[in-house]
């Protein structure tokens, strides 16, 4: 069964406040997708994003981000004037976030919506204790975090007065009842997040759009779950870390990428039956219809980084769970459509975990043309199951790669596409169908490829500050041109595919 997709973050979809979120404008691009033929739609983690503001460093893995819920959905809901969006300064330009005047701005705005909520008696309504009751298992940690990290400041939770930060039981109690206020403040805006999110998730499902969710293999050290439940991690008496996680040196890095994020105890978790990780990905299963799991090598090995080192120079490898893992989440949720994040330097027992799990790997196309070596990433080496990307999140566009590429390197790509001919403007179009016209089953163009937007486009450059996952598209860039273009493509490559009491079957 061959599928196509687009990669779009929410947070990059147009809007007037700032950032993109589940309006309007997400339900139109939607639409567009129906347009152009596709039947997928690839998302970035949807959770709340901390300081860096990257979606892979989050508050909680559980927690949705704020920023996403819709201000004007509220306004038709009571629970906003138009006054109070229109009045708050959300950053000023519509091809950029700026996280700093959201995180200013935005939890104003959202209070007075809470306000106006408790008002009109919607938090003692039956359908909102049924969220809270249904969520407890993490939303009531998660609230709580929040709240007393407001109180403290923002500070990380380490920094916090030692009753609080050990999860004394008095202190628990103490703090959930000076803080009611905030924490049913947090409690409302998840309530509203899941709200939303499962209305666009709906829409876009009968449109006959499956979305493909991200999970990041590690969760934040400063978050709720690290807080709440230390045992899963490797932390010493004092609850900090004992090793953190990063990748190796090589040659993109001379001295390798330090993460910080707390490691697993994979001991405890194999004693508990993996019961965490098990809840974790039911969870992302009531979120998303495929899901992505973010550096799937980890379990295999994972990289162990000295706690309070400044690089990643002295790390180790360390085993990880391996299949175990995934028997366990099989055993108790059947099979799952997941796709595993394979890239970067794959040893045999890597390969030997992807093909045992029976999960399709991920091919990138920018990773294809080394003129030194052959590469498992041309498409001639693929097997249908996997996932071809032309670049991900972690890359640049294509144009920016192409502009970018040694001069041998350049030239090998033009003998492999038997291209001499094509407008360099154009060029990302090549690519685009070199992916599409693959024997992988499944095909995701990132959206700014379409767009062919050089550099400006770039979502992350990994192991960079600043700059990162503050792009946005204009509203209109996706015109009707470039949908039915994507169409086209998508018939003549055998990719149309319509979705029939929620299974994906080819067209005949």
């Amino acid at each position: 069964m061959r599928q196509n997709g687009i990669l779009m973050p929410v947070s990059a979809l147009p809007s007037p406040y700032g950032i993109g979120c589940f309006s309007k404008e997400a339900y139109e691009f939607v639409d567009q997708l129906k347009e152009a033929g596709q039947s997928l739609w690839q998302i970035l983690p949807l959770g709340p994003t901390s300081y860096g503001d990257s979606p892979y460093q989050s508050f909680s893995t559980f927690a949705g981000n704020p920023y996403y819920i819709d201000l004007n959905t509220l306004v038709e809901e009571g629970l906003l004037d138009k006054a109070d969006c229109d009045g708050a300064d959300f950053g000023g330009s519509e091809e950029t976030i700026d996280y700093g005047r959201l995180y200013e701005t935005r939890f104003q705005v959202l209070k007075k919506a809470c306000s106006r909520a408790a008002g009109q008696g919607l938090t003692e309504t039956e359908e909102y204790r049924a969220f809270l009751k249904t969520e407890e298992e993490w939303l009531s940690d998660y609230a709580l975090f929040m709240a007393v990290k407001n109180r403290f400041g923002g500070r990380s939770w380490d920094h916090w007065d030692k009753d609080i930060r050990f999860r004394v039981p008095e202190a628990l109690a103490q703090y959930r009842e000076a803080l009611k206020e905030d924490v049913g403040f947090f409690e409302f805006l998840q309530y509203e997040f899941y709200k939303q999110w499962n209305s666009l998730k709906a829409y876009a499902n009968d449109k006959g759009i499956q979305i493909i969710g991200d999970i990041p293999v590690y969760v934040a050290f400063d978050s709720a779950d690290t807080w709440a439940q230390p045992s899963l991690f490797q932390l010493d008496e004092n609850r900090l870390p004992k090793a953190v996680a990063g990748c190796p040196p090589d040659g993109f890095s001379a001295t390798g990428q330090l993460w910080g994020n707390p490691l697993y105890d994979w001991e405890y978790h194999r004693k508990t039956g993996y019961s965490w990780w098990v809840r974790r990905i039911r969870h992302c299963f009531r979120l998303y219809d495929v899901t992505r799991i973010d550096h799937f090598r980890g379990f295999d090995e994972y990289y162990s980084i000295p706690y309070k080192d400044e690089d990643a120079v002295n790390g180790c490898w360390r085993k990880g769970p391996g299949m175990e893992l995934f028997h366990a989440v099989k055993k108790e949720l059947g099979d799952l459509p997941i796709i595993a994040e394979d890239l970067g330097f794959l040893t045999d027992s890597v390969r030997e975990l992807l093909r045992a799990s029976g999960y399709p790997g991920m091919k990138v196309l920018q990773f294809a043309f080394d003129s030194r070596e052959e590469s498992d990433y041309l498409p001639h080496n693929y097997e249908r199951n996997c996932v071809v990307y032309t670049g991900t999140h972690d890359n640049d566009t294509l144009r920016g790669w192409y502009e970018a590429l040694a001069p041998e390197d350049k030239e090998m790509a033009l003998t492999y596409l038997n291209d001499r001919g094509t407008d360099e403007r154009e060029i990302h179009w090549d690519y685009i169908c070199l992916a599409m016209r693959s024997v992988a089953d499944t095909c995701i163009i990132p959206m700014q490829d379409i767009l062919g937007l050089g550099r400006e486009g770039r979502i992350n450059t990994p192991s960079t500050l600043g700059g990162n996952w503050v792009w946005r598209m204009k509203e209109g860039a996706f015109t009707p041109g470039l949908a039915g273009k994507m169409r086209k493509l998508t018939e003549v490559y055998g990719r149309s595919v319509k979705i029939e009491k929620g299974s994906i079957k080819g067209d005949s």
